[in-house]
């Protein structure tokens, strides 16, 4: 779970909340909702452990029509650049590292096309070595939070380079009190917390999926919000409010500097670039399964190309589907914006998928005959807390796909050039293609080539069971 959000969010969050108090009370709701999805996920991985996360769950959920939200869920897999937030954050943190101050737009889209390309080529060539380095900088990520976490007790004690801030006198001076600026808050909190979810997209290969889930995916939620609050305290007692605010994503580098000085910033702003790094490794790995196993099972266009294993046993087709993806969005989009954009176009998308599994198990618990007579009747009745978990977690989430279309206060504009509803409609135009793909691949194609498309159980090459779309000839 642990990721670069801790140290490249704060500074927009404390923008949005416009006070101390509510930034650091945003970290508090955002663990409190990740309780709450941490939850759903752990319902539907324990009835359904298998790999591909919410993909299984919405289909189990929404049959009709028939292969509709396989082919929209298969958009917003394949469409969205998730390990682009990252590169650009390690871009930012090395460019900063080699004391560039202010590089320019290309430098910086340089810096983050080489960081997606070296993973890609890594994973896709070298899987062993790229699972070595990402286990070794996971570690290293929790070993840079708690460098910071230290960093802020040395701040609290008065030890500081620069006049100490005061930001705990008045905490709650300039809070916004804007549902947009909240939700906008709440997308980059839970931008940190999301790597809950991941687990689900692996199930098949974890040793007792059902016990483990229940096991550490609590533990990890207490852990990291207990680091987070921690980290966020930190910063808030080693820099000005307006310091942090300037700072952009380099609000973990304005606190080495503060704290241990302009040699410890350029050296620690090095460790938050291989966190990044990190990240990016794990991302691009979990995507490029994704993509593979959605050739694997049919669905993309020539998709024996995109499930190869070939030539390197690894999934490079799939990786480079994703790299592509991330170059666009690296390339295509203001730099000044990128990083906000790619983490709210991803969460918003996916804020609709959590309403729609949360609400499911809602709906299951009042209603548990009805998949009765389903082909597979996984989903047995979830408990009361569960159900409640779920229902506020499914709420949360339909507040943050409704309120990016109402207009945010001055001030509170979440992006410097792009429009503030650019997000969400964003992700609404993903589901849309998804849409557009199932009316040619499942309904188009089938009549014009007089087949039918059907859905069969197929064991693979790698011992594990899939549904694999196939084309039955009509009479």
């Amino acid at each position: 779970m642990l990721g670069t959000g801790v140290f490249a969010t704060p500074s927009a969050i404390l923008s949005l909340s416009g006070s101390v108090g509510l930034a650091l009370f945003m970290w508090v709701i955002g663990s409190i909702i990740a309780a709450a999805g941490m939850t759903v996920y752990v319902v539907w991985g324990t009835s359904i452990p298998k790999n591909g996360g919410e993909k299984n769950y919405l289909e189990y959920l929404i049959r009709k029509p028939k292969y509709l939200i396989t082919c929209v869920y298969a958009a917003n897999g394949v469409l969205l650049g998730w390990a682009s937030g990252n590169s650009i954050v390690f871009g930012e943190y090395i460019l900063r590292a080699a004391n560039q101050q202010n590089p320019g737009q290309w430098t910086r889209r340089l810096v983050g096309f080489a960081c997606i390309t070296f993973v890609f080529l890594l994973h896709g060539t070298r899987l062993r070595w790229g699972l070595w380095l990402q286990n070794v900088l996971g570690v290293f990520k929790f070993i840079i939070l708690l460098i910071v976490i230290i960093g802020g007790f040395v701040a609290l004690g008065g030890h500081l380079k620069v006049e100490k801030p005061n930001n705990f006198a008045h905490p709650w001076e300039g809070t916004t009190a804007s549902a947009s600026s909240f939700c906008l808050s709440l997308y980059n909190v839970i931008w940190s917390y999301v790597g809950f979810s991941n687990v689900n997209y692996a199930l098949s290969e974890v040793k007792n999926p059902k016990r483990t889930v229940r096991i550490a995916g609590p533990l990890a939620i207490g852990i990291i919000t207990i680091l987070y609050i921690l980290a966020n305290i930190a910063y808030f007692a080693a820099a000005s409010k307006q310091d942090i605010t300037e700072s952009g994503t380099l609000v973990a580098a304005l606190l080495f500097r503060n704290v241990f000085g302009a040699k410890a910033e350029r050296a620690l702003s090095v460790f938050v670039a291989l966190s990044a790094l990190g990240n990016v490794l794990s991302v691009v790995f979990s995507q490029g399964r994704v993509n593979q196993e959605l050739g694997r099972e049919g669905i993309l266009p020539f998709s024996k190309f995109w499930g190869s294993n070939r030539p390197f046993n690894a999934p490079l087709a799939g990786l480079g589907l994703h790299w592509a993806i991330c170059l666009i969005t690296i390339f295509a989009l203001p730099p000044g914006d990128a990083y906000g954009f790619v983490i709210n176009t991803i969460s918003y998308p996916l804020s609709v998928i959590n309403a729609v599994i949360s609400f499911g198990i809602v709906f299951i618990y009042f209603f548990p005959n009805f998949y009765r007579d389903a082909p597979e009747n996984h989903v047995p009745r979830p408990n009361v807390w569960a159900t409640l978990a779920s229902g506020f977690f499914g709420l949360a989430n339909v507040f943050l796909f409704i309120v990016p279309f109402t207009k945010p206060p001055k001030g509170g504009e979440p992006y410097k050039t792009l429009p503030y509803w650019t997000h969400a409609v964003a992700g609404w135009a993903v589901f849309g293609i998804g849409f557009l793909y199932w009316l040619i691949w499942a309904k188009l194609l089938p009549k014009v080539g007089n087949y039918n498309l059907v859905r069969v159980k197929e064991v693979g090459a790698d011992g594990l069971e899939r549904n694999v779309f196939q084309r039955e000839k009509k009479d």
